[in-house]
């Protein structure tokens, strides 16, 4: 079988769509894993709904976007974890803003972001790091040679109510490593960090705040802690976390 060699012009191209404070920004939003419609993003990004239109037309002709039409509303979301990952692997390597939150709604609304919240369909900040680390500290996965889930994983996965089988027949790695761009350190993504991040809103241990902000319940820190070997004040945000600034997502 032959296989293609890596075409610079649409490689360039591809990285133009990313070329414009505007269509990253729409990106960025779309890592929450909703649909939105582009009202709601025109909206986000402070454009005229026109513009936002071009935008979304772009970006779904380039392969960044699907949308549907539901009557006189048009929704977009990112086209699936592919297009999500790239998006949060440019954020991890973008540097991030130097300048301090002109606000103090600001500054809560970006700390908040980077305790918690989501990056496409699973948990990324502060707390996303944390699961990884846990999940391989209590040996539940095991990074030598690539990240894996080990038996003793597979059973604590039974405990949470979460079945194994669907995740080894997704069309996707079931663990993968994500470049947290808060944490700058990996969060979990694949198969297995969709799943369980599922579980824990329906269990409802999470909720969503606004936007991608993800919030522990008051029901869901001791829960999740326990889950997680951890006593719930190990689940607080960190004292000292790093001020990136709210404009990234």
């Amino acid at each position: 079988m032959t296989i293609p060699a890596p075409d610079g012009r649409a490689l360039a191209r591809l990285a133009a769509l990313l070329a414009d404070d505007t269509r990253a920004r729409i990106c960025l939003a779309l890592l929450d894993g909703r649909a939105w419609t582009a009202g709601e993003l025109a909206r986000l990004a402070g454009v005229a709904p026109s513009t936002a239109s071009d935008h979304l037309t772009r970006l779904v002709r380039g392969g960044l976007l699907v949308e549907q039409r539901q009557g006189r509303h048009r929704y977009v979301q990112l086209a699936g974890p592919s297009a999500a990952q790239l998006v949060e692997d440019l954020a991890g390597y973008a540097p991030g803003r130097s300048e301090p939150a002109r606000s103090l709604r600001a500054a809560r609304a970006g700390a908040a972001l980077a305790y918690a919240r989501t990056c496409y369909d699973h948990l990324a900040g502060h707390l996303g790091v944390l699961l990884r680390d846990r999940l391989l500290a209590r040996g539940l996965l095991d990074d030598a040679g690539g990240s894996a889930l080990t038996s003793a994983g597979r059973g604590w996965l039974a405990e949470l109510g979460v079945p194994i089988a669907p995740l080894r027949a997704a069309r996707r790695p079931l663990v993968r490593d994500c470049l947290d761009w808060t944490e700058r350190r990996p969060h979990l993504a694949g198969a297995l960090g969709a799943a369980l991040c599922t579980r824990f809103f329906e269990a409802g241990w999470l909720t969503r705040g606004g936007g991608r902000e993800v919030r522990l319940t008051p029901d869901g820190a001791p829960a999740l802690a326990a889950a997680l070997g951890l006593a719930p004040a190990d689940l607080a945000p960190p004292t000292t976390a790093p001020d990136r600034g709210s404009g990234r997502a």
